[in-house]
């Protein structure tokens, strides 16, 4: 039996057990029971293994739920393809952003117990942020150009580290930008650290925007969990655990995983033009920092837990997080219409949160505010983010659905986002 035929007879099986492995929400008795074709549907199948025998990703796990219940929960290639390990469903994947929607609803919470106001000045929380000041471009009479500071012309608020308009930025050895560079010199992003001690260096540089004019990703949902951190007197990672993933019952989603699960982690292959493997820490591995901007791992199962409770408006299983009034102020757009993209912005293509896309963003995550503009098919109104290891989700009101597909890979995740949007809505085909 072949390699290729062993893994499509183990997803096969796994697709069978897919009511346990999604934790508790009812599967569909079959796919056109929620409004979907099984036979178009066997097309996303078809071209994920396709991309497994032709490399272009190791391995990967779908789940789709509609009107609350599984309708597809699939495993694809290869968990580790050099140990020749076949993906399974209930595989452990570093999340990377798909963190930040966690931290997002962390904040809401502690809004909803009057701990924080998303009105708030960051300083309030992280005094030295007070101070910091914002990079200008300043000509010399001789027509040179060099880098000044001026003030914050005002305050970065909660809500701006929210909706990434704080004017903080990522860092990149490979710019030429010094606010930029001044990351990679300042090691702001180093595993032995607190969030306390990570803010305090972002503090002293320079942002690199006025808040509030430019949209720039960057590691505002870092310095949000420090904000959690002072607002509830808890570490990131014990709220987390204590408010969100215990109560929700996301058993194996945390900022690493117990030694035992070590062998349940996703492992990424040799990809890209150097052929070389990315850098995707183990899932066991457990650092100091824990980071809001994308520290920890999940299931695709744990993370349905998750968005079946925004879908139902912040509750789930008889536990509220929070109220329906928050999830629509998080899933809302948050953007001005006269906000800015950052200059290195175009590197998300057709997902960029702009309006020439049709996008908007809200509280973490990307919001469409138009039915045409993007390429990619949806509805007004529905909402996404992934993150930088291959993991992706969106959900979508209208279609009461949403989709979950998670993978171990840098250079396929642009590619398999759009794929995955298209073969999912293709078979969405009754009501």
């Amino acid at each position: 039996m072949t390699i290729m035929r062993t893994v499509g007879l183990a997803a096969l099986a796994l697709t069978v057990a897919a009511a346990a492995g999604a934790q508790g929400l009812p599967k569909a008795q079959t796919p056109e029971e929620a409004g979907f074709s099984a036979a178009r549907l066997k097309r996303l199948s078809d071209r994920i293994n396709e991309g497994v025998k032709a490399g272009e990703l190791p391995g990967a796990v779908v789940l789709i739920v509609r009107n609350g219940k599984v309708v597809m929960h699939e495993a694809y290639g290869f968990r580790d393809k050099d140990a020749n390990a076949p993906m399974k469903t209930d595989t452990i994947f570093r999340i990377a952003s798909m963190t930040k929607p966690i931290v997002a609803v962390s904040a809401l919470m502690l809004m909803e117990e009057g701990k924080l106001s998303l009105a708030d000045p960051v300083s309030k929380y992280i005094p030295a942020f007070a101070d910091t000041k914002v990079a200008v471009k300043k000509k010399n009479d001789d027509g040179t150009e060099e880098m000044g500071q001026e003030p914050q012309k005002r305050q970065m608020t909660v809500q701006d580290l929210m909706r990434h308009t704080s004017g903080l930025t990522y860092g990149s050895a490979e710019s030429t930008n010094k606010v930029k560079l001044s990351y990679m010199d300042m090691k702001v992003m180093v595993p032995d650290q607190t969030n306390a001690e990570m803010v305090e260096k972002l503090s002293k540089l320079a942002l690199l925007y006025q808040p509030g004019t430019h949209w720039e990703y960057s590691m505002a949902i870092d310095v949000l969990g420090r904000v959690v951190e002072v607002a509830s007197g808890l570490t990131l990672d014990k709220f987390i655990e204590e408010r969100i993933t215990k109560p929700l019952k996301m058993v194996d989603s945390g900022f690493d995983a117990a030694p035992e699960k070590k062998d349940r982690g996703a492992h990424p292959q040799k990809e890209g033009k150097k052929n070389e493997r990315p850098n995707i820490p183990d899932i066991t591995l457990k650092t100091v920092w824990k980071s809001g901007g994308g520290g920890m791992v999940s299931t695709s199962a744990d993370y349905a837990r998750f968005l079946q409770m925004l879908a139902n408006g912040g509750t789930l299983d008889g536990v509220r997080l929070l109220s329906r009034k928050s999830i629509e102020l998080m899933t809302s757009n948050h953007l001005p219409s006269d906000i800015q993209m950052g200059d290195d912005m175009n590197a998300f293509e057709a997902l960029e949160p702009s309006g020439r896309m049709g996008y908007g963003f809200g509280l973490t995550v990307a919001v469409r505010t138009d039915a045409g503009r993007s390429p990619l098919p949806g509805s007004v109104g529905d909402y996404f983010w992934g993150g930088a290891y291959g993991t992706y989700f969106w959900e979508d009101p209208h279609e009461h659905m949403y989709v979950i597909f998670m993978m171990q890979s840098q250079s396929a995740r642009l590619p398999y986002r759009y794929l995955t949007r298209d073969l999912v809505y293709q078979a969405l085909t009754g009501n």
